[in-house]
């Protein structure tokens, strides 16, 4: 399954239109005022369905993970050289990126592919391929590409 991840233009905070590849809209994501980022995600019936809360004060970027209103576990980012590496503590997924932090791909602790992720360039929002393995992992896919997308927006 691909989906198609678009930031918004010219808003307060972080929104963002997620399509499927026949175009319609899977998600919509919409930043919300809080200390650090918090991304609500809302479902094509406008149904919240999940949220992505910074946790501030950490070291490096850290984030929990809401599927509509229970905790799931967070998202962190370890500290590596040269290639970012982010752990999930809800599943033993590892995500690894390529040194210009542009294109990641997710493994379960076999080393199996769970979802690929390639950001776009020469676009005036951030942009962001996703190949996701099995459709049924779409919404944790998705909260790791906004977790990941907001922990670069921090460290800029």
């Amino acid at each position: 399954m691909k989906l198609l991840f678009k930031q918004r233009p010219f808003t307060w905070f972080d929104s963002y239109d997620i399509y499927k590849e026949d175009g319609w809209t899977a998600y919509t994501v919409k930043g919300k005022l809080s200390w650090g980022h918090r991304l609500e995600i809302y479902d094509s019936y406008d149904q919240h369905i999940g949220t992505v809360q910074e946790r501030v004060f950490s070291f490096l970027p850290k984030f929990e993970i809401y599927i509509r209103e229970e905790y799931m576990g967070e998202i962190r980012k370890e500290f590596t050289f040269l290639k970012p590496v982010f752990q999930l503590e809800c599943n033993d997924w590892r995500v690894e990126g390529d040194y210009l932090q542009w294109n990641y791909k997710v493994v379960d602790k076999e080393g199996s592919l769970i979802m690929t992720a390639e950001k776009e360039i020469l676009r005036m929002t951030d942009t962001y391929v996703m190949d996701i393995v099995n459709e049924e992992d779409s919404l944790l896919c998705l909260m790791i590409v906004l977790a990941i997308d907001a922990a670069k927006c921090t460290q800029s």
